[in-house]
């Protein structure tokens, strides 16, 4: 009698049918050997997340104990602290609409940079579900201690009829026509994307038919549209990359990477599928035919967790819920001791696909992200780990509240028999006047029954159990004990203190997240490269580039080394520094220049998460003048000018009239004085005298130096310069 084993074995060997030309091709019985060899790390961590999942939602072994006639009230004190954290980690990566940021490694990347950084951000808006992923991985990583991301390629195609121009080639005949096609040749080999995009389709078609390396004699040619034809040719559908965050329980992990998941050599994935999924991806997975599909794994597996309910299932082949397993990892193919990536996946025993590793950077496409990451472990923690005995001691102590509570005879009253008659006891109850037996006095015969007064210690205990779980886990409820207790006082720079450490502690996480979100956005862009369609239209709508509206992408202008960001921030700091920033402004005043006091705004519009008023301010300039106000007040000032010149030049005037009035007067007043003296006239004398002694020498100088005739003596000019030197002596004398 054969084994389970043997059966198994034999089993696999009677549906096994090589999928590949490797030397050394893995068994199914091979990788699920890995699977088994892990499992005992991967149950146990499994056990610690369900027990994290029971206490956040108080259920199964978790729960308070049933007890009759008592309360089993508990306070989900870790799904509190949890629903303050799934927001503050979220908003941050849905809060703008540039997820990423590129940046280039070389001056020679900058256009490649920006091309990716457009594909990145438009992929993460609108290829996927943005909200739906981000809000679950968060979810994952709170409520589960880790997040495992898959990141996959979907691709979907139809063959479709399309009418193309016929061609017809002939020998280059003009030197215009080699110059272009020789300008043309050049430009495919140095920019294929301007060859493509702005040259015409004639001259791309000599081209292509000149490079074509079939043609065996290559000369220049000319292209003439000689027709048409038609030809079926691929449209693609859905061309985009996937995100899928896996349950932690259905995933396998190596457990001898610790902690280094890119050491792990194989994750291993559980997923839930049916015939019809997997013969549409036919050339994916082969051997569907060797399936036993009546007898194939269910879904429903004690080692797979799944959300499809245990009691249905589809009866037709075509649609019933089978168990699959997907082993990403790295085997020795060739039996060289030389790992090769690989992918492999079965159903049952039969292997239905086997290939090497399909992406491009030749990695495993999973991302794990730790919430409380733990020392050389792959997995993280929870905040349930942290305040599970703060939980279960709050729910002892409101159990024993609400048991003494509803033990009491609340708002019964009890009246002595005999005290009243059945027609006065009637009056009682109405509320009117009564009239009661004088044996006993009605205020010691008649009983109120109320509440019973809760110790002080059981709202001490319960106070600090709040108080300790919010520093254990860095958030704060910001009511009731939380913001206002008295433990932490109502001095403002305690309560910054404390706002401030909160922030820290939520940014660490923060770090964690976008740290693989970069890792996810590091994936996309190997896949871009390779699997991208050669021209990808895309919407800019974040006007930080210069053009707005649409623009087209080729694949072949991503290649490049760049630098992966994701900026993300909390509220709490970001408040911070928009204060700081307002501070700034008010410290400056209003003589700051208006440029700078803009980018201030700008800045501080951002940290608020006002995207719209950010790009208004960002972008905001001064309104151009308009032309004829702005030459009307250029002639207003100029008017205003010519006014000023004339009134300088009439005050200028009347000081020159005032002074020549002035040195008129002084000179009046100097002859009178002169005249009275007699000096006017002895001046007069000496004018005429020295005009005559000066006509004298002037003609006696004439007649020693005039020219001579023939005959007579020359010019003496000697004497004539005695003469003047003479009488200037004696006019001296």
């Amino acid at each position: 009698m054969r084994t389970d084993n043997e059966e198994n074995n034999a089993q696999e060997i009677a549906f096994d049918s090589r999928l590949t030309q490797w030397a050394k091709e893995p068994k199914v019985s091979d990788l699920k050997g890995d699977i088994e060899a892990a499992k005992p790390a991967h149950d146990a961590q499994v056990e610690r997340i369900r027990k994290w999942n029971n206490l956040r939602d108080v259920k199964d072994d978790q729960a308070p104990p049933k007890i009759t006639g008592r309360s089993s009230i508990q306070p989900k004190l870790v799904r509190r602290q949890a629903e303050w954290r799934y927001s503050a980690l979220s908003e941050p990566f849905l809060g703008t609409d540039k997820l990423f940021e590129v940046k280039p490694a070389t001056f020679e990347d900058r256009n490649s940079a920006r091309q990716n950084e457009l594909v990145l951000n438009h992929q993460f808006r609108n290829k996927i579900d943005r909200v739906k992923f981000i809000d679950d991985l968060v979810r994952s990583v709170v409520d589960d201690g880790t997040g495992i991301v898959q990141v996959g390629w979907e691709r979907v195609t139809h063959m479709v009829k399309e009418t193309v121009p016929v061609y017809s080639f002939y020998p280059i005949t003009t030197q215009e026509q080699m110059e272009e096609f020789s300008a043309a040749v050049e430009l495919r080999e140095v920019n294929p994307r301007e060859f493509e995009t702005k040259l015409p389709a004639a001259l791309r078609e000599a081209v292509n038919f000149y490079l074509d390396p079939e043609n065996a004699e290559p000369q220049p040619v000319i292209a003439v549209e000689s027709g048409e034809t038609e030809v079926e040719v691929e449209k693609v559908l859905i061309n985009k990359p996937t995100l899928f965050i896996h349950d932690p329980a259905n995933v396998v992990i190596d457990p001898s990477c610790q902690g280094d998941v890119e050491r792990a050599k194989f994750f291993a994935i559980s997923f839930e599928t049916s015939y019809a999924e997997l013969v549409k991806q036919k050339d994916r997975y082969k051997n569907l035919q060797s399936v036993d599909w009546e007898n194939a794994p269910a879904y429903i597996d004690p080692d797979h967790k799944t959300d499809l309910p245990h009691d249905f299932q589809f009866k037709d082949k075509a649609r019933k819920r089978v168990l699959a397993h997907e082993y990403w990892g790295f085997w020795d193919i060739e039996g060289k001791g030389s790992l090769t990536p690989i992918v492999a996946t079965w159903i049952g025993n039969v292997m239905i696909r086997l290939e090497k590793n399909p992406f491009p950077d030749q990695k495993l496409p999973f991302v794990v992200i730790p919430y409380l990451p733990i020392k050389r472990k792959t997995y993280g923690e929870t905040d349930a780990e942290l305040i599970e005995d703060n939980q279960k001691i709050s729910g002892a102590v409101l159990r024993g509240i609400v048991d003494l509570l509803g033990k009491s005879a609340n708002s019964q009253q009890g009246i002595m028999k005999g005290l009243l008659d059945p027609a006065n006891k009637a009056r009682f109850d109405r509320g009117e006047d009564y009239e009661y037996n004088p044996v006993a006095d009605p205020k010691n015969a008649i009983v109120f029954h109320n509440f019973p007064e809760i110790s002080n210690s059981a709202i001490s205990l319960l106070t600090i159990m709040d108080q300790q779980a919010e520093s254990l886990v860095g958030t704060k409820n910001f009511s009731g004990s939380g913001m206002s207790g008295e433990a932490y006082g109502r001095v403002a720079a305690g309560i910054k203190g404390m706002l401030d450490a909160q922030g820290i502690r939520q940014m660490n996480i923060l770090r964690r997240l976008a740290k693989g979100v970069v890792e996810i956005g590091r994936k996309f862009l190997s896949m871009n490269s390779l699997w991208l369609s050669e021209k990808e239209v895309v919407r800019i709508t974040n006007s930080t580039y210069e053009a707005d509206g649409f623009e087209e992408i080729s694949r072949e202008d991503l290649a490049g080394s760049f630098d992966l960001i994701v900026d993300v921030s909390t509220s709490e700091v970001d408040n911070m520094q928009a204060q700081d920033l307002g501070f700034m402004l008010q410290t400056i005043g209003p003589d700051m220049d208006p440029q700078m006091r803009n980018m201030i705004l700008a800045e501080i519009a951002r940290l608020k998460r006002m995207p719209d008023l950010y790009e208004r301010l960002r972008t905001y300039k001064p309104p151009e003048p308009d032309p004829l106000a702005q030459q009307m007040a250029q002639e207003e000032l100029r008017n205003k000018q010519l006014e000023n010149a004339k009134l300088e030049s009439e005050i200028a005037l009347n000081q020159a009239k005032a002074q020549a009035e002035l040195i008129k007067a002084r000179q009046v007043g100097t002859k009178t004085e002169e005249d009275a003296a007699g000096i006017t006239h002895a001046r007069d004398m000496e004018k005429q005298q020295a005009q005559s002694v000066g006509n004298q020498a002037l003609q006696i100088t004439k007649a020693l130096t005039k020219p001579s005739k023939v005959g007579e003596r020359d010019p003496d000019i000697a004497s004539a310069i005695g003469f003047n030197a003479m009488s200037a002596t004696l006019n001296n004398t």
